[in-house]
């Protein structure tokens, strides 16, 4: 793609989620989420390979359709209440359609059929950009709206997108589809916890953001889109292989790593709103997605691929590391010391 419009289209990402994101009006933050579709439709196309136009049709369609919910929900408000602040969301059925508005922008389930398809068509850096940059604005719009939302709905749902996360990813070879399933289920973990703490579900999905910027990058440079491809590349990048393993650990949330951070505060404050039962349930649920990244740590740096296979060792890389590999990767571990100080900032 020309560096210009690549440039174009970037600018007008990020111009769509800072519009959205420091808006007051429904209308306003409407706009920056139409800017912003239409600023990644062309990312997503740009390969021009068939699965490629697939995934940008599918991802047009679904968005097109949650931002007239969005539109849809905040007229019905104004209608009822004379409000277009986005804080005033108090009628119940605009509250009910901006929730499933909401759910089909982020791939929540039951609207997360769109997800693992539309990120399996597109280049994995435009995957990156489909996995955090695009999920904030709505994220920051269920944190504005987050006292008018039905609890009960937002917990069955966080439940399922735990569930079907984890279940769905158990058994992919795709790297970016096993990493759609991972947004899912981490999806879940943000949106149990927004009516009861909502800086826990921004702090959650910094964290999240944070790690898979490492992922995607560590196979970015290793150009891993299989599980196969990924059983070789201990061959062309043996020490990024073992940091992209403790990596996808960090995500799966085990103890000493920071991943484990946001599990442990979400875990935290349902128990202090008597919801032990849910907490044993959705931590019991993670551990489906433990398996698959183990998997993929598995392959990453255990297997020894059989001699017939397919694949040329490459004994040199292509092009050097991205130096923010790195930095994000060392992030990725090492933040859960640092605990005290990020819940001060909280």
């Amino acid at each position: 793609m020309n560096p210009q419009a690549k440039l174009v289209f970037v600018s007008s990402l990020l111009l769509g989620t800072a519009i959205t994101i420091s808006s007051n009006h429904w209308v306003l933050a409407w706009t920056g989420l139409e800017i912003n579709t239409l600023a990644i439709l062309p990312l997503i196309s740009k390969s021009h390979h068939p699965r490629a136009i697939e995934a940008a049709t599918k991802y047009f369609l679904v968005q097109a359709a949650a931002s007239a919910l969005v539109l849809f929900s905040s007229m019905t408000n104004a209608w009822h209440t004379g409000q277009w602040d986005i804080t005033q969301l108090t009628n119940p059925t605009s509250c009910l359609i901006l929730t499933a508005a909401l759910a089909m922008k982020l791939g929540l389930v039951p609207f997360h059929f769109w997800f693992p398809e539309v990120l399996q068509g597109s280049p994995l850096l435009t995957g990156l950009l489909l996995s955090t940059v695009m999920k904030f604005p709505p994220i920051t719009l269920l944190y504005m709206t987050s006292p008018s939302l039905n609890p009960t709905l937002l917990t069955a749902m966080a439940l399922l997108s735990t569930a079907l996360g984890g279940w769905m990813g158990l058994n992919q070879t795709q790297t970016r589809k096993i990493l759609a399933f991972s947004s899912i289920s981490h999806l879940g973990w943000m949106a149990i916890i927004i009516s009861y703490n909502p800086k826990l579900t921004l702090l959650n999905f910094y964290l999240y953001a944070l790690m898979t910027t490492a992922v995607f990058l560590s196979l970015n440079s290793m150009k891993a889109l299989k599980l196969s491809t990924l059983m070789t590349s201990w061959t062309k990048t043996p020490t990024l292989s073992a940091m992209l393993m403790l990596t996808l650990l960090s995500l799966a949330g085990l103890p000493p790593l920071t991943g484990f951070l946001p599990k442990w505060l979400i875990i935290q404050e349902l128990t202090k709103q008597e919801m032990a039962p849910t907490a044993t349930i959705i931590s019991l649920l993670s551990l489906l997605g433990l398996f698959f990244y183990l998997r993929l740590a598995y392959c990453s740096t255990i297997t020894l691929p059989p001699h017939t296979t397919n694949h040329a060792k490459q004994w040199h890389t292509s092009k050097p590391t991205n130096p923010m590999t790195a930095v994000l990767t060392v992030m990725s571990l090492t933040l859960l010391p640092a605990s005290p100080l990020i819940l001060s900032i909280l």
